[in-house]
């Protein structure tokens, strides 16, 4: 009878998850009669992996990754539909077909990688007014309005952009938006982008250390800033603020940050402040056994006791990794390889003006600029799309949990730099 290790999502957890999970039982095909009968099998509503980490980009309908032939060479079966309820007790899911039906799909193991949702606001007009990146239709959305500019007769309104939000996504989102706009109104359109945030500094999650980096890069940019002000109200030309002022414009996209899916909400156990299921270094949930969660779905300790992991593909796409490893060795009743990512970089684009790389939990800046820039374009690029081969081999090698060095011991004597890494491929 065989085994089934399920995994929603097909974002970079889910993804990197059913390559970890099938290398190892591929490896083992030989060796233990058991892994012939374990299956691995991904949910999702697209067969296509969404770049999300780049949706602030232009031309976001583009980017996608297909993933029917990396998971047809790799033995990956991939159930189209979106989870509906999770029976922990009964040890199965419900999944809606795009057709509509329902259908029952039983798990051994269960790798919950479902991602994240962005936080909205009970702001009036939100929902109907308001843009956001969080999503490719909501991108395209976006994208399509942003054209639409072009044939609206030049005023205020039209040539200004709110970012609500001024954290990571606002603060690329707001960089990028200034040469986005120039290249739809005209390099001499009188365009306007402002920056609103409640917080008192711009990117302040992000620490002290890139802030004068990011500070210099808004004014070399024209990027207005407005600090410290609530957005009450939004409407289809403009918004307004907790001090009565009113501000003009036709497009305003919201930023305010992301939280765990509500989908995380059915399954029982501890959880953190955005909903994220707590887990242990084997990315286990610690009140059930055949749960383990990655990618945004988790609080995860990195391994040097004072740091979770963030909702970013940097600690997702290894996250999957050591889930699908750790689904399969608990099946094949091999040792675990926990979870251990205590280096931390923070690459954050800055539109023209370049990028800031910064390196440690404390965030110090090592490039800025055009350096930077390039660093940030081979990480978007190459570094976090899934294996470009339909090689089951090369395909399946990119599971490797190795390649983040996952186990401590693999760390012990080298800690592993990803500045260096990134200096000697492109510097």
């Amino acid at each position: 009878m065989p085994l089934n290790i399920v995994i929603i999502g097909a974002g970079f957890a889910g993804v990197f998850s059913a390559l970890s999970a099938r290398r190892l039982i591929s490896l083992h095909l030989n060796k233990d009669p058991a892994a012939a009968d374990i299956q691995v099998l991904l949910i999702a509503p697209e067969p296509q992996l969404v770049l999300r980490p780049r949706l602030y980009e232009s031309n976001p309908a583009n980017l996608v990754f297909p993933l029917t032939d990396l998971f047809s060479a790799t033995g990956i079966r991939f159930i189209q539909g979106t989870v509906d309820a999770i029976r922990v007790e009964e040890k199965h899911v419900l999944v809606a077909s795009p057709s509509g039906s329902t259908s029952i799909q039983p798990y051994d193991r269960l790798i919950f990688a479902a991602g994240s949702c962005l936080i909205r606001a009970p702001i009036p007009g939100l929902d109907d007014h308001a843009f956001n990146v969080d999503t490719l239709s909501s991108a395209v959305r976006l994208e399509n309005h942003l054209q639409s500019l072009k044939s609206k007769p030049p005023n205020k309104a039209r040539n200004t952009v709110i970012v609500c939000g001024a954290g990571f996504t606002g603060i690329e989102l707001a960089t990028e938006m200034t040469g986005r706009l120039r290249s739809i109104l005209g390099k001499d359109a009188d365009a306007k982008v402002l920056l609103v945030s409640r917080g008192e500094e711009v990117g302040d999650t992000l620490g002290p250390g890139p802030r004068h980096v990011i500070s210099r890069a808004l004014r070399q940019l024209g990027v207005e800033t407005k600090l410290g002000t609530t957005v009450t109200a939004i409407d289809a030309l403009g918004v307004t603020t907790e001090a009565g002022e009113r501000i003009e414009a036709m497009t305003v996209v919201w930023t305010a940050g992301v939280a765990a899916t509500e989908l995380s909400k059915q399954i029982p156990g501890d959880k953190d402040a955005l909903g994220r299921l707590r887990v242990d270094q084997d990315l286990r949930l610690p009140s059930n056994k055949d749960i383990f969660v990655a990618g945004d779905s988790a609080c995860a300790p990195t391994g040097d006791h004072s740091h979770d992991a963030l909702m970013s593909c940097q600690h997702a796409i290894p996250m999957g990794r050591a889930a699908g490893y750790n689904a399969a060795a608990d099946l094949l009743n091999l040792p675990t390889a926990p979870y251990y990512q205590p280096t931390y970089v923070t690459c954050l684009d800055l539109g023209p003006y370049g990028a800031v790389l910064t390196q440690g939990w404390e965030r110090k800046v090592v490039f800025s600029g055009a350096i930077a820039k390039k660093i940030k374009t081979y990480i978007n690029g190459t570094l976090i799309y899934p294996p470009h081969t339909t090689n089951p081999t090369k395909a399946l090698a990119a599971g490797d949990p190795a390649l983040q060095s996952a186990t401590a011991q693999q760390l012990q004597g080298k800690a592993l730099s990803l500045v260096s890494f990134f200096t000697s491929k492109l510097l």
